[in-house]
């Protein structure tokens, strides 16, 4: 196995033209802006997957790519590599705060099961913190069985295929409160899966955020997206935003990162007030 440390070292150079090359794909493809920052990142990418495939030219690999179903299938794999996927439980705790609020309130609302969209879930830490903190809730709040669903997406399968199995590693899990460990989780050996009841509560689904029109998700009661937008051009992340803004039920809450999109404003949208979370209200 050769390591990302000793690819770097022996990969072949990038050349301007060919960074520039692969940055209008990647754009074009995924919406994803790759910036000088993390040319490094985009070589070490590329240059494990071509000598895996025994290519020693990035623009021979480019060319590869956009030909044939091969090249389709070849980009459906190159993704899993290029695509940033750092996440971890309950990680922004301000944002779930209010979530949780939203929630409480939303639960006395809706008589329906509870619909919640994890956006860009990478390997579905999010997603299962979003269904702990919603099977909880209901616990507390409601005196009859109350379902909900949490559907998580992202665009790659390897980190798709993490979240459905449901399995990490006991260093990751082992930060969350003992409460919450105790009833979703079963330890083995070095790692934690993921109750079955819980599991039961959530799907994933792979989908490209270029191509939310497709979705047939609507009718949310909470979609979350957060960590996601800050790869985009700004004037994308505020058509993204837009589209996810379409799919929210009457009183449902959008939850961005903060700071990731600014002077956007839809008419039946109004801003949560609070500086350390950014969420959207639909009007009901």
């Amino acid at each position: 196995m050769v390591t990302q440390s000793a690819s770097v070292h022996q990969a072949p150079e990038l050349s301007d033209r060919a960074f520039f090359t692969w940055q209008e794909l990647l754009e074009e493809r995924l919406g994803l802006q790759l910036s000088e920052q993390r040319r490094s990142f985009l070589k070490t990418s590329l240059a494990i997957r071509m000598r895996e495939l025994g290519f020693t030219d990035y623009l021979d690999y480019y060319r590869y790519i956009r030909s044939g179903d091969a090249g389709l299938i070849e980009w459906n794999c190159l993704i899993d590599r290029v695509t940033v996927q750092e996440t971890r439980f309950f990680r922004d705790p301000a944002a779930f705060a209010l979530t949780r609020d939203f929630l409480t309130r939303r639960v006395h609302e809706v008589t329906r099961p509870l619909s919640i969209w994890s956006v860009g879930c990478s390997t579905g830490e999010e997603t299962y913190s979003l269904a702990m903190m919603t099977a909880d809730l209901l616990r507390r709040e409601s005196d009859q069985v109350r379902h909900f669903g949490v559907t998580g997406t992202d665009v790659s399968s390897r980190a798709l295929e993490t979240a459905r199995q449901g399995v990490y590693p006991a260093r990751r899990v082992e930060m969350l409160d003992k409460r919450l460990i105790e009833r979703f989780f079963s330890p083995q050996v070095g790692q934690y899966r993921v109750a079955p009841a819980l599991q039961e509560r959530v799907c994933f689904t792979r989908l490209n955020v270029l191509e939310l029109a497709r979705s047939p998700m609507k009718e949310l009661d909470l979609i979350y997206c957060q960590n996601m937008l800050i790869y985009f051009r700004k004037w994308r992340r505020k058509e993204i935003v837009s589209e996810l803004a379409k799919r929210l039920a009457k009183g449902g809450m959008l939850v961005l990162g903060l700071g990731e999109v600014v002077d956007w404003k839809m008419p039946e949208l109004t801003r949560v007030p609070g500086e350390r979370a950014l969420a959207y209200l639909k009007h009901k």
